[in-house]
């Protein structure tokens, strides 16, 4: 794992935000907060959960704090959870930025709520957001769908394909 291959997931993940923040902006205020099902209840507690995970884990690396775990009521709406992530974002991009290969190999401690104590390497310890995201956009998309909206399509090869440049075209 290179510093370059995280800021590529880190992309991703933040390409594949906009773009279920686009599909959320059809839901009514009732309906991001309502509870519907999964884990979390709501699409907002979902999201809450994810960017408060996600400060939790760059926090545990050496980012800026986060302090207690977020709370969702603090975000009544979209716009604010959009708010709080582009800002959590700056702290993630300027953490990576100031990184080099060999920091990714440092060993972190840490605990998992109150339980035991375990040690990992900071790589490890950073590619954990982004798959944490993933497992838990795809339940914010089954939310969406349950009340009506279609999420639209935020796979990786998608991100992948818009990334590169010039545009590909099969057969051409």
């Amino acid at each position: 794992m290179r510093v370059e291959d995280l800021g590529r997931l880190y992309d991703y993940n933040y390409w594949a935000n906009r773009h279920l923040f686009g599909a959320l902006q059809a839901l009514t205020p009732e309906q991001f907060t309502q509870s519907v099902a999964g884990s979390y209840g709501s699409i907002r507690n979902t999201l809450v959960h994810i960017l408060s995970a996600e400060w939790g884990w760059l926090d545990r690396c050496g980012g800026p704090p986060r302090g207690d775990r977020l709370d969702p009521e603090r975000y009544p709406t979209l716009e604010s959870v959009v708010a709080e992530w582009a800002r959590v974002e700056g702290y993630v991009r300027e953490f990576l930025a100031g990184l080099d290969d060999a920091d990714l190999s440092r060993e972190i401690e840490f605990a998992l709520g109150g339980g035991p104590g375990h040690v990992a390497q900071m790589g490890e310890l950073l590619q954990q957001p982004v798959f944490h995201a993933v497992h838990h956009r795809g339940q914010v998309a089954m939310l969406v769908r349950m009340l009506g909206v279609t999420p639209g399509n935020f796979d990786f090869v998608l991100y992948a394909l818009e990334a590169s440049s010039p545009p590909r075209v099969a057969g051409g």
